[in-house]
């Protein structure tokens, strides 16, 4: 490990993180890590553990790291959709050259649902777009 440690460590979890202390200034130069809180990034909450309280330092550095957390997983979120069109163009592919009648027999009918499904989601906000942007405009 290099010599500059943060002075906190967020252990990732479902929806947030819980927020640890990094020490490193103790007698036996160990690291040390004390938890001081919990965050729930979609509720936005910022929970203290235990009995303690949180100094300025420590909610500005949490607040900085939900606001990069969930930038990032905004990002995730649309490279995930662009993947997805990436496996359906392969899907494509394989349907049309490779797949055996038994394979398409499998999966075709969960395909097609799952594509009427989302068509009919993608149209229907599409629409509200278009209409939004007439009434606004």
């Amino acid at each position: 490990m290099g010599s500059e440690l943060p002075d906190y460590y967020f252990r990732i979890r479902d929806n947030g993180a819980m927020v640890f202390r990094v020490d490193t200034d103790n007698r036996h130069r160990r690291i040390e890590m004390d938890q001081i809180a919990v965050v729930n990034i979609r509720k936005g909450e910022i929970k203290p553990q235990g009995e303690r309280s949180l100094s300025e330092a420590d909610i500005a550095e949490i607040e900085r790291w939900m606001a990069a957390r969930r930038d990032l997983l905004a990002r995730r979120e649309v490279d995930d959709i662009l993947r997805a069109v990436d496996h359906l163009n392969t899907t494509t592919q394989w349907a049309q050259s490779t797949a055996t009648e038994e394979q398409l027999d499998s999966v075709t009918d969960h395909l097609l649902l799952a594509m009427h499904d989302l068509r009919t989601v993608l149209v229907r906000k599409k629409a509200d777009r278009l209409l939004k942007g007439r009434r606004d405009g």
